[in-house]
């Protein structure tokens, strides 16, 4: 496995369709090992979700669309949130991408969680934050949250993403 450096990422980005699309500022956003992902909205969590094998029984919970104030920043006290991102990210049969929040949220008590990119998917993700640190975490809208790091597959993946959360998210 490897990981494409930024001027891969620019060249695919330059491509129909884009690997990123919707970015804010392709110099700040791009970097040498993979993209930055900015926060477009941020929800509460509430109630129970589940999950099982065939997914006749995946549920995810209720979420509180929580609003930016006028000056663009949301304070988050300790707990668990869902945040949806800018981009919308579209993975060629030949990539897969993983994500990592950025060190800043690492040094401040906050960390996010992620999934799989697979090939073939199509959407503007959402991500989970949880503020660890007791005095909470104040994030503004755009702010750059996590890095995409796109990797080359051994080979072009036969059975592309076809899943639930294709195309989420799409409407901004």
């Amino acid at each position: 496995m490897s990981f494409l450096s930024d001027a891969e990422i620019r060249e695919l980005i330059s491509q129909n369709p884009p690997l990123v699309e919707n970015y804010i500022d392709l110099d700040k956003q791009a970097q040498p090992n993979g993209f930055e992902m900015t926060v477009s909205e941020v929800y509460e969590l509430s109630g129970a979700g589940a999950v099982d094998f065939d997914n006749s029984g995946r549920k995810t919970p209720e979420k509180k669309l929580l609003s930016f104030g006028e000056d663009g920043w949301l304070h988050l006290n300790p707990g668990i949130y869902s945040i949806v991102l800018n981009e919308i990210v579209n993975i060629p049969k030949s990539l897969g991408a993983i994500a990592y929040h950025r060190s800043s949220l690492t040094r401040s008590g906050v960390v996010l969680g992620t999934a799989v990119w697979d090939a073939g998917y199509s959407g503007r993700s959402e991500c989970l934050v949880i503020v660890h640190n007791p005095a909470g975490f104040d994030m503004k809208k755009d702010a750059r949250v996590m890095q995409l790091l796109f990797f080359r597959l051994g080979s072009d993946a036969e059975n592309l993403y076809s899943g639930i959360y294709q195309n989420e998210n799409m409407k901004k």
